[in-house]
């Protein structure tokens, strides 16, 4: 069963950091998109970067976060992460890492069929 689990979640100042992480049980990364969407409460599912790890792409994000978060991957310990920067109050929000084979970077939900449990980023003003 292919599964992928959230960490680095918390609660930070604005102005603040995180690190987010992915993690996959049970496939490697080759080949797959991976890609951060968070909910806010009554807001509906956004997506907040990607990165396709296929070679010769670049990442993706959302505008809101551009300059302030950055996705990266450790082929070696075979995880993503989610630096983000800056935090702002409205960065808070319940994260999502997903990830589909052989897909190049979408904000399509419906695209991904691997999803993490999520992990909560609150950011305090």
């Amino acid at each position: 069963e292919v599964q992928l689990v959230e960490s680095g979640g918390g609660l930070v100042q604005a102005g603040g950091s995180l690190r987010l992480s992915c993690e996959p049980s049970g496939f490697t990364f080759n080949d797959y998109a991976i890609a951060w969407f968070r909910q806010a409460p009554g807001k509906e599912r956004e997506g907040v970067s990607c990165i396709s790890m296929r070679a010769g792409t670049t990442p993706h994000y959302a505008d809101s976060v551009k300059g302030r978060f950055t996705i990266s991957s450790d082929n070696a310990r075979n995880t993503v992460y989610l630096q983000m920067n800056d935090l702002k109050p409205e960065d808070t929000a319940v994260y999502y890492c997903a990830a589909e084979w052989d897909l190049f970077c979408t904000w399509n939900i419906a695209a991904f069929s691997s999803w993490g449990q999520g992990t909560q980023v609150t950011v305090s003003s």
